[in-house]
Formats: C-alpha cells, structure tokens, sequence
C-alpha cells in the first residue's frame, strides 16, 4: 500500500482555498461599529472663584505625583510608601489587571490555528453470526488543526474588547491608588488632629482645675461661696469627659491606618505614639483646568475604556450574522500493528475548507447585538456621570479648601481674644471685682475655640488631601511598577 500524496490530495481545494484568501482580504473592514473617543464638553474655566493659595494654571501629571510630599512631613511620606507596597486592596486591583491581561491574551489566541495530537489504540471483535467471526487492533496517531478565518472581524473586535478591558482595569488600579493614599493620609492628620484635641483638653483641663483649687479654698477662707465651687467642679468635670472621647478617637484613626497599610490594628501605634504638629498645607496649589482633572483622573479614564471595550462587542455580536469559514486537516498514522505503524504506508491525511452560517435562530443574534447597542449606550451615559462627577468633586474641593481657610483665620483671632478675656476673668475674680461667672464663661469659650481651630487646622490639611484626590493625583508613582508588571506578563 502506497502513502497518499498530500499535494494530489489538496489540489481539488485549491480553488476554493484561493477564494478563501480572497475573501479575507476583502473582509479586512470589521463588522460593528468603529469606537469614536466621546469629547466631554467642559468650559475652560472653573466656577468656583479660585483663592485661598489655588492657582487655575496648566498643570502635567508629574505635578500631582507625589502630593504629599508638599506637607513636608516625613512620617506621612513614609506611611504613604508603605500603603503602595502593602495595602490589601491594592494587590487585589493588580491582581484583576494580570486578569484582564490572561483574558486579552485568550482573545488574542482565537486569531491562530489550533493543533491537537491524538492517539489511540483500539481492539474490535465481529460477531460469529455476522459471517466474519475476526478480531483485530487498530493502532492510530496524529495531529488535527483548525483555523477560523476572522472574515468580518468578529475575533478581532474581540481582541480589541480585550485590549480596552485590560486599559480599564489599569485604570481602576490607578484610582484604587489614588483612593488609598488619600485615606492614608486623610487617618493621619486625624490623628495628628485628634492628639491635637487632646493636649488641648488636658490643658484646659489643669487650668481649670487650678480654678477648682482657688474656688475651694477661697470657700474655706470665706471669701466666697460654695456655687462658685461647683460651677468650678462641674466645668472641671465637663473638660475631663472630653479626654476619654479623644483618646478613642486616636485609637480608631491609628487601627484604620494599620489596615490601610495592610498591617494588624496596632502595629503603628508605637511609631504615632509622640505627639507631633498637624501636617500644614503649602501656601500654594496649582489645581490645573477642567480639561486637566478629566485627562488625569482615572476614574474618567476607565469608563472611557469600558466604553471602548463595548462599542468593541458590537462588532462581535454583529459578526454572527455572517458565515464563518474553516480551514481544517489532519495528519497521522494508521496500522493494524505498532510494528508497521511507522512504516510509510500507514500515512492517512485529510483536510479542506468549510463553512457554518446560521440561517434561522428567530432572531437571537440580532437581539443580541441590540443588547449590546444598549449596554453601549449604557457606558457612555456612565461615562458622562463620571466626568461630571468629577468636576463636581473638584469644584467643591476648591470650595472647602479656600473657606476652610477663612475660618481657621477667624478662629485663630476668636481663640486669641478669648484666652485674653479668660485671664482677665481670672485675675479680676482674684482681686475680688467680678464673680465666677465671668470666669466660668470664659474657661468655657477658650475651650471652645480651642477645640474647633484645632479642628479647622486639621480640616484645612485634610481638604487640601481631598483637593488633591478629586484633581486625581498621586497614581503616577505606579507607573514604573505597572511597565515592569506588563514587560513580564508579555514574557510569560
């Protein structure tokens, strides 16, 4: 028996393979939709008044990089380092985009031929009654392949699916990033603000107590009565309730930030156990225009991908309505024994093109690419609530940062007025020309003012953070981390 020849056995095919290629050269015009990026029609212009040190100038990415070092306060800079390298969310994020990567290459791989080697062995057995009554094995290898030619672009559209989810999910990594070190930061000047509070408090609390002491005693030298004694005790009292409060509000803002680091709750709180000063913002921020915050903020930038990526499954779905065509074959071997299974004569080949198109599914496909259109225009109008989102948290933040100003400069005047008025009080009530009242009113309004500056100081930092997030900053220390991660992911 001789080996079938491979090239007689191609040639009635050749034609129809020749219109094949015809076919997919003339098909290189995908099905479906071609994307259009949307253009976001935003002003040139904020309309929130810009003061209070922001600055409406043209602003690049590198500027907003590493905001936080504009506090110049080391121990935040080295918490926020240490959130990028172990924040739990954060490696969840990295590990949906080497997701999306696998998922991209899975896409990409439906543009190649598929190869699948086989073998068998089997062993039959006629029937006596059938007239043959014999018994024989048959022994067999070879190697099937497949190819669907990509005609109208459904697989292509894939692959560009494919591509604008793994873009997306870059960028929720990045607005992952730009979230966290926010919050890091945000928990530590909570913290620097709370033990603010706190040192406040405690000094509010020995003045006044001294006062309990004065009132006591000048009660049992009779030169008072015993209500100045307890309005002494109740404010005392009232100061002291105060301090519990803050001390559970430091031990809150200090567990929250061991998390964000992706640490045990009270593993910083030795570091953060010295008091030190509320981080101060710099006296000037350039905040960029409104075409800036939507170029950077990645939030933005996602759901233009995830609208990229579907207008994508248009042309997939749009791809069913046409025929799909195949070029398949095979290869192998075939013999009665393995002795002569190698031998030349046990040579079997076969292969050729062919075609499936559906005639009739009731109209399923074109259902389907109408639930594609509408999930489309489902992500565009996400896409829009997200851009005006944005401006929004950006308008606002301008506003908090700049009045918060106002107020702490208010506060500092009130604060400095009443600690003037409370030693008055006090030095008048000592001479005997004025009563306790004056002086309780006084310790009171001190501690009030006392308590909100310090307050308004922390909130000035914390909005220039939330200024910071809204403008999108902070992602851009990724990106050496994102190429390394990408070059390795190419070579696996």
């Amino acid at each position: 028996m001789n080996s079938p020849d491979i090239s007689t056995f191609l040639r009635p095919t050749s034609r129809l393979s020749a219109s094949l290629v015809i076919l997919i050269l003339a098909g290189c015009a995908m099905v479906g939709p071609n994307y259009v990026p949307p253009v976001a029609s935003v002003s040139g212009n904020w309309h929130t008044q810009i003061k209070g040190g922001l600055k409406a100038e043209a602003t690049g990415a590198q500027s907003l990089a590493a905001w936080w070092t504009k506090f110049k306060d080391p121990e935040l800079s080295g918490l926020i380092e240490r959130a990028a390298a172990g924040s739990l969310d954060l490696k969840k994020a990295r590990a949906r985009v080497r997701q999306a990567r696998a998922s991209r290459g899975v896409a990409w791989s439906g543009l190649f031929p598929v190869l699948d080697a086989n073998g068998s062995a089997t062993r039959s057995s006629s029937s006596d009654n059938a007239g043959i009554g014999t018994t024989g094995n048959l022994y067999a290898l070879g190697i099937d392949a497949s190819w669907e030619l990509d005609v109208f672009g459904g697989v292509r559209r894939s692959v560009e699916a494919a591509d604008a989810d793994l873009l997306a999910a870059q960028e929720d990594l990045r607005d992952v990033l730009v979230s966290l070190l926010a919050e890091t930061a945000l928990n530590y000047i909570e913290v620097r603000t709370y033990q603010d509070r706190l040192a406040v408090a405690e000094s509010n609390f020995n003045s006044q107590d001294e006062t309990y002491r004065l009132t006591s005693w000048r009660y049992q030298a009779g030169l008072s009565d015993e209500l100045a004694v307890q309005q002494a005790r109740y404010n005392l009292e009232n100061t002291r309730s105060l301090i519990p409060t803050l001390r559970t509000g430091i031990e809150g803002a200090k567990n929250r930030l061991a998390v964000l680091l992706g640490e045990a709750p009270g593993k910083v709180h030795a570091e953060l156990e010295e008091r030190k000063p509320i981080p101060v913002a710099p006296p000037g921020v350039v905040v960029g225009v409104p075409a800036d915050v939507l170029r950077q903020r990645p939030d933005v930038r996602r759901a233009e991908r995830q609208l990229a990526a579907q207008t994508a499954r248009i042309g997939v779905a749009t791809a069913d309505l046409y025929p799909r065509f195949f070029l398949s074959g095979a290869i192998g071997l075939q013999s009665l024994s393995t002795g002569s299974l190698l031998s030349a004569g046990s040579g079997v080949v076969s292969g050729g093109p062919g075609v499936t198109w559906r005639i009739f599914d009731a109209g399923a496909i074109r259902k389907n690419i109408e639930i594609q259109s509408a999930l489309q225009e489902q992500y565009l109008i996400a896409y829009e609530v997200t851009v005006l989102g944005a401006l929004e948290d950006a308008e606002n933040a301008f506003t908090a940062y700049a009045e918060e100003q106002q107020r702490r400069q208010s506060l500092t005047e009130a604060t400095q007025a009443a600690h003037q008025a409370a030693e008055l009080a006090q030095y008048k009530y000592q001479a005997g020309l004025t009563d306790f009242t004056n002086v309780l009113d006084a310790q009171r309004s001190l501690l009030n003012f006392q308590e909100a500056l310090t307050q308004s100081k922390g909130k000035v930092s914390a909005n220039l953070v939330k200024l910071y997030k809204a403008l999108g900053g902070g992602w851009e220390s990724l990106a050496p981390d994102e190429k390394k991660q990408r070059v390795n992911g190419e070579k696996k």
